[in-house]
């Protein structure tokens, strides 16, 4: 079996000091990692050996001897009773331990540092502030973001005091930083655009370049690709006029980071290969092909991979021993792995030379990575006893550096020896603890490596998907319902991943009840459905009102599965096709539902909830086929995350108050991609003869500034957006449109997140009722998901592809017509609306009229 994490090197470190002026000396203190701050020298009049000597080997990487010789300045410091000089000492010293893992020790050093400046904090305004960019990014590391957060205030209220803009700058990216990791998008974000609006008032200058290209990468670690993109080349032509090959090439370097994410794959190569072109440094130069070489594989480009690998091999063996030629080492095996030239013989040697030198250097979290890599390749060549050895031997390093960011791999490499070696219940508590790290990262996924970049779909998925076959597999031969709880819940687990994944943020953090608990005590009639697609069969999970979990297998391999879903969804909106689609959607039936078929009826069960995976959150469901009747005639259908947000009341026995907003005419620019929607009027009108009370805004007065207006000020509990849209995997690509321009998922978010402050009634609906999901992008339903739960609203109703003008007027109409009347749920409202269209209206009878619209959240 052939795995490696999709890895590359997020930005090009560049370790640069500050000299700063004392009475007989200059001291030096290492920039933060988190900051990765270039900052300049300043004159001096003499400077300590030790502290050079320190400085020295921090920046050659060969951090555990730069680690001994700033002990001994720490001491030497302390016995002539210089407090000044000895907590910058200890600043440095914590920096060290910090990149050799001993977050532990960096923490207790860093804070020793600042009990003996803060005994005269007056006198050293400026080193204290640096020494408190060291503490935040020690804290991060050490998971306390808050405090981090705090400790980078504070930081930059010293740097306000003294007018250090570079020092107000760098504390405000960082602050971005934790704002995110601590699940605020859009406060991290709003810091960061204010920052890129005052950068561009500077001039020209060495540090505005560094600063531009710190602020790019943080755009990119949040998502904000494009915008990303825009500030990377600001940098990139400033460095050029100042003519810095060193800047030039971390430009592009950062460059090919955000195009590779982009999946601009062309630019990505070109970056990578001009930024190894450049670059001044033979390490700058080795990473960016190794980046370059690692997306080559990625992409299916083998060939042009293994004419790249013997230039990279030949360099890296001309380097000195460093903690970045290490990673270098590790990095190139990872996607050495997916080619079948060079050997594993060949790629094994990379990762011993990798050990070696992390062993030479003590760093214990590059030692990890190199073994926990060299039991990769020993996994690869079947040699179990031996890849077990080495990644025991790398997960008990990360263990007591406390990393679980490297711990939670091991564990899941060790999950998969233990399963190729039959000890199935060992590899599923592997799997357990490996999937327990996670969750602790769950805050911070988009960072979980801080040496490398990583891929969602192949570093975290599988983790939950191989772990769920493992639990249904052990459920075969033990019928435990244990097992079978803890394989649904871990499937959940996924979905809320794959969510903060899309968003680069935690997106749910209120509390949340499992499905179970509202089922059994609340609705009684309502029953939820996991199905579950894995290699080789479709497994389904049940659960059934006031009964056990139930369990059932179909012998189907994956790509089965999503041939026949795809071509559902191809051949639906062909009128011609209506058989062949029925004869397919029967198949589906007979797999999801056939199996329970008598239960439901004799529990009386007259709503399922779906909780979908993968290709199957791409087709209608509730136009699934028993031979004679779709399953929206007999049952009201939602979809389901899995967990329920907290509780609130029916939308049934509330008022309704609608804010509807549409648009007949696309903006000119998107006139080629979008028709006109001239039923809109007609929509707003059945709404209103409902009964309900609507608050319109239409073509012109639909606009962004508009709606904000209105969202704060209007009382309403569902949002109606009449409107062309898109759902994709990609939140840059998931957006509605206004008369002034699309407005994207995230500052959809942000706007809604504004009306929370100012109204207490809940946004129970929204509504999206001309959007589609992106064509051919089998994730496109996550921007549905993600809309929804970003617009904090209870549940969506939405469509999978845009159907006809008039049909959806009609349907919509029908469906707030219903929802006006006593004991009916959101989800009953729709399915009685969606037979209407089928059974009324015989120019509409056709599922491709009605059956794209999907319920998703709360169905009651």
């Amino acid at each position: 079996m052939k795995r490696s994490s999709k890895t590359y090197y997020r930005t090009i470190s560049h370790q640069m000091f500050i000299f700063l002026v004392l009475v007989t000396a200059f001291v030096c203190v290492f920039d933060t990692p988190a900051t990765a701050k270039p900052l300049q020298r300043e004159k001096s009049i003499q400077t300590p050996d030790l502290l050079a000597q320190g400085k020295a080997l921090y920046d050659a990487g060969r951090f555990a001897e730069s680690v001994q010789i700033l002990q001994q300045a720490v001491a030497n410091f302390r016995s002539q009773g210089d407090e000044l000089r000895q907590a910058v000492a200890l600043s440095n010293l914590a920096l060290a331990y910090q990149k050799l893992g001993n977050i532990t020790q960096a923490q207790q050093e860093i804070t020793e540092s600042l009990k003996l400046l803060e005994k005269n904090p007056t006198k050293v305004g400026k080193i204290l502030a640096q020494i408190l960019d060291i503490q935040g990014g020690i804290q991060l590391d050490f998971g306390q973001n808050q405090q981090a957060l705090e400790t980078w205030q504070r930081a930059e209220a010293i740097y306000q005091q003294l007018g250090d803009r570079n020092g107000i700058t760098h504390s405000r990216i960082n602050q971005a930083q934790a704002w995110q990791v601590l699940g605020f998008y859009r406060r991290g974000l709003t810091l960061l655009t204010q920052l890129q609006q005052q950068l561009q008032s500077q001039p020209n200058s060495i540090t505005k370049v560094i600063e531009l290209r710190s602020l790019g990468d943080a755009l990119q670690l949040a998502g904000n690709l494009q915008q990303s993109r825009q500030v990377l080349q600001q940098s990139l032509k400033i460095a050029e006029k100042l003519q810095s090959p060193e800047n030039v090439s971390a430009a592009l370097f950062s460059l090919g980071n955000t195009a590779r994410v982009q999946e601009d794959l062309p630019d990505a190569i070109t970056f990578y290969q001009q930024a190894a072109a450049v670059a001044p440094s033979p390490i700058t130069k080795v990473q960016a092909q190794i980046n370059q070489l690692s997306l080559l594989v990625n992409k299916g480009q083998v060939t042009a991979a293994q004419q790249l690998f013997p230039q990279i091999q030949t360099q890296l063996a001309n380097l000195r021993p460093s903690i970045a030629t290490i990673y270098a080492r590790i990095h190139l095996a990872q996607s050495l792995l997916k080619l079948e030239e060079p050997t594993p013989q060949v790629i094994a040697k990379i990762c011993a030379n990798a050990v070696q030198q992390a062993r030479d250097l003590a760093d214990r979290r590059a030692l990890s990575f190199a073994l926990g890599t060299l039991g990769s390749v020993y996994e690869q060549t079947r040699q179990w006893t031996t890849a077990q050895e080495l990644t025991q031997q790398a997960l008990n390093i990360a263990q007591t550096i406390n990393a679980p960011d490297i711990a939670y791999r091991w564990h899941w490499q060790l999950g998969r020896l233990l399963k190729q070696q039959g000890n199935i219940q060992s590899a599923i508590a592997a799997y357990d603890r490996a999937v327990d790290e996670l969750q602790t990262l769950r805050s911070d996924l988009v960072a979980v490596n801080r040496d490398v970049q990583f891929s969602f779909r192949e570093s975290v998925e599988p983790v939950y998907r191989e772990s769920v076959e493992l639990l249904l597999q052990s459920y075969q031969t033990n019928r435990s319902e244990q097992n079978l709880d803890k394989a649904r819940q871990r499937m959940e687990a996924l979905q809320l991943a794959e969510l903060d994944d899309f968003f680069r943020e935690a997106c749910i953090n209120a509390k949340t009840v499992l499905l179970d608990t509202v089922v059994d005590q609340e609705n009684p009639t309502t029953t939820i459905i996991y199905p579950i697609i894995l290699p080789q069969q479709l497994d389904v999970i049940v659960k059934i009102p006031k009964q056990s979990l139930r369990h059932y297998a179909i012998k189907i391999s994956q790509a089965e599965v999503e041939n026949i879903l795809k071509q559902i969804r191809e051949y639906i909106l062909e009128p011609d096709r209506t058989e062949e689609v029925e004869l397919l959607s029967q198949q589906v039936y007979n797999w999801l539902i056939k199996p329970i078929e008598s239960d439901l009826k004799n529990s009386k069960v007259d709503t399922l909830v779906f909780v979908l995976d993968g290709a199957l959150r791409n087709v209608p469901i509730a136009a699934l086929y028993d031979g004679r009747q779709y399953l929206v005639e007999k049952y009201a259908v939602a979809l389901s995350l899995g967990l329920q947000l907290i509780e609130s009341k029916p939308l049934a026995q509330t008022k309704l108050n609608v804010l509807a907003a549409g648009l007949v005419q696309p903006p000119q620019e998107f006139q080629g991609q979008f028709p006109p929607l001239p039923e809109i009027k007609s929509e707003f009108s059945l709404i209103s003869q409902a009964g309900v009370t609507t608050t319109q805004l239409l073509d012109r007065e639909f606009n962004s500034k508009n709606l904000e207006t209105k969202v704060n000020a209007t009382p309403f509990n569902i949002l109606h957006m009449a409107t062309h849209g898109q759902f994709s995997s990609r939140p840059e690509n998931t957006f509605i449109l206004a008369a002034d321009g699309p407005i994207n998922v995230t500052q959809f978010d942000s706007l809604l997140r504004r009306r929370d402050e100012t109204q207490t009634q809940s946004l129970e609906m929204l509504v999206l009722s001309a959007c589609q999901t992106a064509t051919g992008d089998n994730r496109a339903t996550l921007g549905l998901a993600g809309a929804s739960v970003k617009a904090g609203a209870r549940s969506t109703l939405a469509s999978l592809w845009h159907i006809n003008d008039k049909s959806t007027a009609i349907l919509i109409g029908e469906f707030y017509r219903e929802l006006t009347k006593i004991k009916v749920t959101k989800a009953e409202a729709l399915r009685r609306a969606q037979v209407t269209l089928l059974q009324k209206y015989p120019n509409y009878s056709r599922p491709a009229f009605w059956a794209p619209y999907v319920l998703v959240g709360k169905w009651r």
